[in-house]
């Protein structure tokens, strides 16, 4: 029996700003000078920071960490595309992006050193914490964006997780709903190509990460994850179709993890030195410097101040870490159940009364 063709389908690629820091006029953002400039210290500060964390960790000042170089114009620019009343819901990789959101440096240090605290934003209620269990946190977000939808706010969810997280049943599902329900959700998939030692081809069967939004029904694109221009222009239209009430996007940002996946991994065991250095050549901050010194609005003077600025934050970050003593042992039994529990309050006594 003949058949016929009900529909057809097809995904585009976004690139702005080239390898070589060119930039396409006609798709280039009109961001302003103050909007570009913020966007470079953004990736830089993340740069940074992770550089000094993964020293401290290697001091055994911090426990294990993740760290994010490579990846900071995929979670920054897309961060600084969202509205003062959109939420942030991330995993462990979005350094930056939480930079973006107004984190302090110390706030990190403190998460990987042990404390709790380091995840308490009280002056960024909309910035969740960090998500380590991977996809946990994607239908967290779509409920979030169906309550805004329903209490008939005009806010918009920004959710990120890597290209392993996208094989979890967790995404699926969150993706199934948001579109169901026609939630005001913005997915962005961070592929760095490896999820621990797993490359991609051994995750999945399709060419994009990207067309699975195709079958959950929702627009669906993938971007240059390494050129911050067409990060920015791609969530801040994902989040502006939200707003209005045109349901979820899924984003996928082709990127690279350029160093381990944690401290606890050796990349050199399932990876080639050569992948590595051929993606150095697509660094984000490198590229959008260029672009930068293009127009005109950096130079070596102003590169030299910002990294002396920058170190004077991280050094007085350390310096907060080092001194923190505002924690409470028997912290982990707050907020357990909305009223109180005689079993806990018990267990409570008993911690104390024997801890130091």
């Amino acid at each position: 029996m003949p058949s016929k063709v009900i529909a057809r389908f097809d995904v585009s690629y976004l690139q702005i700003l080239d390898e070589n820091g060119k930039v396409d006029k006609g798709l280039e953002p009109k961001l302003p000078r103050e909007k570009l400039l913020e966007m470079y210290r953004v990736m830089m500060r993340a740069r940074r920071l992770d550089e000094r964390l993964l020293k401290m960790q290697r001091q055994g000042r911090v426990g294990t960490l993740p760290v994010s170089v490579g990846q900071e114009a995929s979670s920054g620019a897309a961060a600084m595309a969202m509205a003062e009343e959109d939420w942030f819901v991330g995993s462990y990789r979005e350094v930056a992006g939480r930079i973006a959101m107004g984190e302090e440096m110390h706030k990190p240090m403190l998460i990987y050193g042990g404390f709790e605290e380091g995840n308490y934003n009280e002056d960024i209620p909309r910035l969740l914490p960090l998500a380590v269990i991977l996809g946990s946190q994607i239908p967290h977000a779509v409920g979030i964006a169906y309550a805004s939808k329903l209490r008939g706010e005009k806010s918009a969810v920004l959710a990120f997780n890597g290209d392993g997280a996208a094989s979890e049943g967790d995404w699926h599902e969150a993706l199934n709903f948001a579109s169901v329900w026609k939630s005001p959700s913005v997915f962005v998939v961070q592929n760095n190509h490896w999820a621990i030692s797993t490359p991609l081809s051994k995750q999945m069967n399709s060419e994009t990460i990207a067309q699975r939004g195709i079958a959950y029904g929702m627009p669906c694109l993938q971007v240059d994850g390494n050129d911050a221009l067409a990060v920015y222009k791609a969530t801040k239209e994902a989040l502006d179709r939200a707003r209005k009430g045109e349901g979820p996007t899924l984003i996928e940002a082709l990127t690279y993890r350029m160093l381990m996946h944690t401290t606890a991994d050796d990349p050199k065991k399932y990876r080639s030195d050569e992948e590595a250095e051929e993606w150095k050549k697509r660094d984000p901050i490198t590229r959008f410097k260029i672009y930068l010194q293009g127009k005109k609005l950096w130079n070596d003077k102003k590169e030299a101040e910002l990294e002396e600025e920058i170190k004077q934050e991280i050094d007085a970050a350390v310096k907060y870490y080092e001194n923190f003593k505002e924690f409470k042992l028997d912290q982990p039994f707050d907020h357990q159940f909305g009223t109180e529990v005689a079993s806990l309050v018990e267990q409570r006594a008993e911690y104390n009364k024997y801890a130091r």
